[in-house]
Formats: structure tokens, C-alpha cells, sequence
């Protein structure tokens, strides 16, 4: 990972002081490894500016304006020195909150914020940065319409980079007022945020905005389609109009936009134009930024899917990077790993935005949880060594219950769709016949077994009607403590005492409930999943329907993850129909026979094929291994696939 230029350290040499008093000459300083809270955060300026985006999304006849609420310290500009910028977009501030507390801008009589959710202000404001938070257009105290990761979401944020970057211009007020520069940064921006925000971050990021130099997205969306859709499946009976409609600041104005919202995102699942300007996996190669990637293994609303595609992608364009996993669902790392977190997010702006040497791009690649509070590290993600190894199901003596291990099987298994039946109840009745499912295991582990990164199910099923959906999910079958993420706060508890991180004022205090893991003793773990419409086997753009009683071939791809099988678990493969509450069913209600001889799990193994030996899965009826795609495949996304995996 390349060092930053030095000039940036030169411009902001104070931060690094003990206190608020000018440094002696650079010349005889060591450089700076840490900005420090020598700044008042009392007595920082608080300011607001619209930025124009240029576009007109409203149809008022005018450019739209978006509001960027400012906190900056005041001493440097003082001094004429120019800081950087840690910057959130958010369509939340007024509707919906930020946060675990569910925080809302607010502001005084002359319209300047008073309390910035989260902790960003109070905490790097003191260290010299300064902290814009953006109202999407259509939100809050923004012109324009929401429109859910197209042009009008994106330019509004990326408007303000560009300010930032001198590049754009803004005003004192949302409609006349004075032109304001942005005279008191050096354009140096850091995007950060959760869930719609963090994929604001990863949309900006993907048009190439000069003076974006990171971002931080935790449980973003790589692609909207995906975010709606798995190959098909509809996976909320909502789309996207009915999000812009909850967001939007009362702007009736906007109906037309939430029309082509609809129009274009139809329940069959295809592929539209909608779909492809917010698809930002496709312009990974035009991304400038450094990632660092936060996201939990078990988030059921922005699945793991869009951290497989996004990463591989980046990986591909040669993009610094690095990785959070945790054991949680859509949760913060503030509410999961608060000390080391903001430790790790403060490093790392200092790296990326002040450019210090202070040895975050020589640490490890990636942070992952392994039981709750329980992290280990990889120096890259996934390993090295990590091979994409094909499992076969074959039958097993009682029907529906089978068997996972190398070399390919013979004969069929039957299930028919139950949209009652869930991955949960499936994962409980493994090595159960059921109806609704086809299970196959292996036989209990002698060695540990990590996947890491995305897996691929292959099937070959014929349907008995014109529709149906398929649901491929891997389960760690054994005993064991995970973070409760089924549970309403998706993995955490919060608490009633608070701890600080960053200065207070009266208006916007720096502390926040303090929270702990909430576990679970379960008897199988749900690993990864995937889901698909078997009506667009043939491409994702059109589905078709389906004739009974033909085979269809399809392969569904599962979530990334990191994880690792126990020695004395087994690793189990569940194919099945709807997986209740995670997909909408289909018209109708299926049976499916699957063609065993034709269906494969292709699996990334840290190890590959060796690790699987070692578990002693490979003696299995004496079958041999096959190892599809080549060493450099980073997470099972695309064969041939030649990223640098030493990064």
C-alpha cells in the first residue's frame, strides 16, 4: 500500500502536538505518527452551505441545491493551514436517525447545527479534521428528489466533494446568497457511513471524484438489484419507490421520480436500465479511493453478497483495501468493538487523509470474529492458499438426508416448496426427513475447515409447475455460541451506561449507550446462503416461465463469508425452495427433483483440497477432489479471475 504524499503532513503539522501552541520548524521535528485532540471543539465553527449539483431532478426550473451542515476546528484556518475532511451522506438526518440512539441533526435559530449525529464531530474535530454531514437531495433541508442510488443520490453527494475540492459551488443559503469557497480544506475527503450512507461512499467512490481519497462503508450496497433481487427471487415485496417515499422530505413535487422508481424495478425480478446506473460493482475500475470494508457475516438486510462482488471487483482494479467481518447482522462496529474501532478508524484517516506512517497499511488485511468478542486476523482476504474446491451431494439411506464429498453421485432427491419452512427450520432438521428440503452432509470433521469468500451451488432441477424459486445454504452442523443476530438488536444489547469518545458540548454530547454481545447456544449454524428464480436460469435480464417436467440448469451464488467448521462439526449443503421471510415466494408451490449427477457446491477452502483431506472428508466412498478456477481467485466470483491476491 503506497504512503501518502508528505505535503499533507507538512499542511496539518500542529495536529500533531501536544498542545494548541505552533510546532517548532519541521525540519527539526520527527514526523507526526497520531493527530491528537489539541483543537476546541466548543469553539469549532458550525456552518452550512448548499452546494449546486447541477442536475434539476425536482422540475422546478432550477439546479438543485443539497445542504452540507460543517464542523471545523477554528484555530487552523487562523494559522492558514488547511485540514481535511471527514464527510457522511445521509438521506436520514431529519426522517429516520443515525446510529443506535437514532440520532437527528439539529439546529440553532440561525439555522447552524447544533448536535451532528454519531461520533465523528466530536471525536476528529479536536484532531484537526473537519466533519461535513450531507443531506441527500430530497432529504431534510435539500432541493431535489430521492432516487435510491441513481444520478440524483450520488451527484448530490459527489457535488460536495467536488466543492470541497474547489471543483463546485455553493451558497450561503438554499435559494440566492452568497458564493462560498471552501477555503479552509485542502480537499482531502473521507467518506463514511452505514447502510444507505456507506453506499453513498461506495457509488461516489465508483465515478472517479478527484480528492475522494477513502472511504469507509459498513454494510453498504455494492448494486441495488441485489439489494432487491437474488438472480430473480424478490427478496422484499416493497421496491425502491416506496424507499425514496420514506425518506423524502415532504416533496409532492417528486411523484414523477417515484414513477419511474417503480416502473422501473418491476416484481419479476429482470434486469432494467434502473438497475444498471445503480450498479457500481461495473465501475470498480474507475475507483481512486482506498476501502476499508466493514460489514457483519449475518446481515439480512445488506447481504454479504455485496461485499463478495464489491471486494473482488476492487481487488481486481488494484484498490487498497481492508476488511471488518464480525458475527453480527446490520450493526455499527461502534456498537460491537467501540474502542478498537474508533483506535482503527482514527489510524486509519490519519494514514489516508493526513498522511502519517503510522503502519496501518502494514498490519493485516483483515479483522474477523470467530465467536462473539473473539477476533483473529488474515494478512490478506481471503488467504493465500484459499482454492475453490467442488463438493457433490450424493443420496443417503434416509430420503432427503444425503451425503457432501468429492467426486460426483448418481441418482435424484425430491422436495416441494413450503414459504412456511425457513433456514433456520432447515439447519434444525438436518438430519431430519422433511418435505421441504434435500440436506447432504459430510462426516464429522477430524480438522478444522475455514471457508472464506463466496461459495457457488449448481442445480439441475425440474419443477413440476411454471415458477419456482431455490434457496442453496450451507450450515455448520455442531454445538456452539454465536452472536444472537435473529434477535431484534441483530447480534447486540444495549445498555444503560455510556461511555465518551471526543469532546462534548451542551448540544451534541460525545457519549453513547454502551452495548455487549448478545449470544445464542445453538446446535447448527447457518454459514452462507442464496437464492434464485429458476425462471431466469437462462440470464438474469428476463425470466422466463417454466415448462414441467424439464431439467433447468442454474447456479445460485452465496453470501461471502469467513468461517470456519469446527473438528467434530460437519459441513451440510441445504437445497430448498422459498426461505421464509428472506425471499417472497413464487405463484406457485413446486416440487423439484434434482439431478444429483449434475449438482455441485464449489466452495472457497483456505487449503483447498489438501484442508479437505486433512478433515478427512476425501476418503469418502473414495471419490477424487476437483479444484474448478485458478490459485489467484480471490472470492469465487468469476473463474480466471487474476486480482493480487499478496495485496
Amino acid at each position: 500500500m503506497p504512503i501518502r504524499s508528505i505535503w499533507r503532513t507538512l499542511a496539518v503539522l500542529a495536529v500533531g502536538a501536544l498542545t494548541a501552541v505552533l510546532l517548532a520548524p519541521a525540519a527539526v521535528q520527527a514526523a507526526p505518527r497520531e493527530s491528537r485532540p489539541v483543537y476546541s471543539y466548543a469553539d469549532a465553527v458550525r456552518e452550512s452551505v448548499w452546494v449546486d449539483t447541477g442536475l434539476d431532478e425536482d422540475g422546478d426550473g432550477r439546479t438543485d441545491r443539497v445542504a452540507a451542515d460543517i464542523v471545523r476546528p477554528a484555530e487552523p484556518a487562523r494559522q492558514g493551514r488547511k485540514v481535511p475532511v471527514v464527510m457522511d451522506a445521509s438521506p436520514y438526518y431529519s426522517c429516520c436517525g443515525r446510529g443506535n440512539e437514532s440520532q437527528l441533526k439539529t439546529y440553532d435559530a440561525q439555522g447552524h447545527v447544533v448536535q451532528m449525529p454519531l461520533f465523528y464531530d466530536n471525536y476528529f474535530v479536536p484532531r484537526g479534521y473537519a466533519f461535513v454531514g450531507v443531506d441527500l437531495a430530497g432529504t431534510n433541508r435539500s432541493d431535489g428528489c430521492v432516487d435510491v442510488g441513481g444520478r440524483s443520490d450520488i451527484g448530490s453527494a459527489k457535488a460536495v466533494v467536488d466543492w470541497l475540492g474547489g471543483r463546485a459551488r455553493a451558497y450561503t443559503s438554499r435559494t440566492g446568497g452568497t458564493q462560498v469557497k471552501a477555503s479552509w480544506t485542502n480537499g482531502a475527503t473521507g467518506m463514511i457511513g452505514k447502510s444507505w450512507d456507506a453506499t453513498i461512499a461506495n457509488g461516489v467512490a465508483a465515478t472517479g471524484v478527484k480528492n475522494l481519497k477513502t472511504i469507509v462503508p459498513i454494510s453498504g450496497i455494492s448494486s441495488w438489484y441485489d439489494y432487491y433481487f437474488a438472480q430473480g427471487a424478490q427478496l422484499y415485496d416493497g421496491g425502491p419507490d416506496e424507499l425514496a417515499g420514506y425518506v423524502e422530505s415532504g416533496q409532492a413535487h417528486c411523484a414523477a421520480v417515484q414513477r419511474k422508481l417503480a416502473d422501473g424495478s418491476p416484481d419479476s425480478g429482470d434486469w432494467t436500465r434502473l438497475w444498471t446506473e445503480r450498479d457500481y460493482v461495473k465501475d470498480a475500475r474507475k475507483v481512486r479511493a482506498s476501502v476499508f470494508l466493514v460489514h457483519g457475516m449475518q446481515d439480512l438486510n445488506v447481504r454479504t453478497k455485496h461485499v463478495g462482488q464489491w471486494w473482488d471487483a476492487l481487488a481486481k482494479h488494484g484498490v487498497e483495501r481492508k476488511i471488518w467481518l464480525s458475527q453480527t447482522g446490520h450493526v455499527d462496529p461502534f456498537d460491537y468493538r467501540r474502542g478498537a474501532w474508533v483506535d482503527t478508524l482514527h489510524r486509519w484517516f490519519d494514514h489516508e487523509l493526513l498522511g502519517y506512517d503510522n503502519g496501518i497499511d502494514r498490519e493485516p488485511m483483515a479483522d474477523i470474529e470467530r465467536h462473539p468478542d473473539q477476533w483473529t486476523t488474515s494478512a490478506v482476504w481471503p488467504p493465500r492458499d484459499t482454492r475453490t474446491t467442488t463438493l457433490y451431494p450424493a443420496r443417503g439411506t434416509t430420503p432427503g438426508v444425503g451425503t457432501l464429498g468429492p467426486g460426483r453421485a448418481t441418482g435424484t432427491e425430491t422436495f416441494t416448496d413450503d414459504p412456511s419452512r425457513s433456514e433456520t427450520d432447515w439447519a434444525a432438521d438436518l438430519t431430519r426427513s422433511t418435505p421441504d428440503k434435500a440436506a447432504f452432509i459430510t462426516p464429522a470433521l477430524t480438522a478444522p475447515l475455514r471457508i472464506s469468500g463466496s461459495s457457488r451451488v449448481t442445480v439441475t432441477a425440474t419443477p413440476s409447475t411454471a415458477s419456482a424459486h431455490l434457496s442453496a445454504v450451507l450450515v455448520d452442523l455442531g454445538p456452539d455460541t454465536i452472536r444472537d443476530y435473529a434477535d431484534g438488536g441483530e447480534g447486540i444489547t444495549t445498555l444503560t451506561e455510556r461511555t465518551c469518545f471526543g469532546a462534548s458540548t451542551a448540544g451534541d454530547s460525545a457519549c453513547f449507550k454502551a452495548t455487549a454481545a448478545r449470544t445464542a447456544d445453538v446446535g447448527a449454524t447457518v454459514v452462507s446462503r442464496g437464492w434464485a428464480d429458476l425462471g431466469h436460469h437462462a440470464s438474469p435480464a428476463k425470466g422466463t416461465p417454466l415448462t414441467p417436467g424439464h431439467a433447468y440448469t442454474m447456479t445460485l451464488d452465496l453470501a461471502a463469508t469467513d468461517h470456519v467448521v469446527p473438528r467434530g462439526h460437519r459441513l451440510a449443503l441445504v437445497v430448498a425452495g422459498t426461505d421464509k421471510d428472506l425471499i417472497e415466494p413464487p405463484a406457485t408451490r413446486p416440487t423439484l427433483t434434482l439431478d444429483l449427477a449434475r449438482t455441485t457446491a464449489r466452495i472457497p477452502l483456505s487449503g483447498g483440497p489438501a484442508a479437505l483431506d486433512r478433515a478427512t472428508i476425501a476418503p469418502l466412498a473414495g471419490r477424487t477432489l476437483t479444484v474448478v478456477g485458478t490459485p489467484r481467485c480471490l472470492t469465487g466470483h468469476g473463474d480466471g479471475c487474476t486480482a493480487d491476491a499478496d495485496r
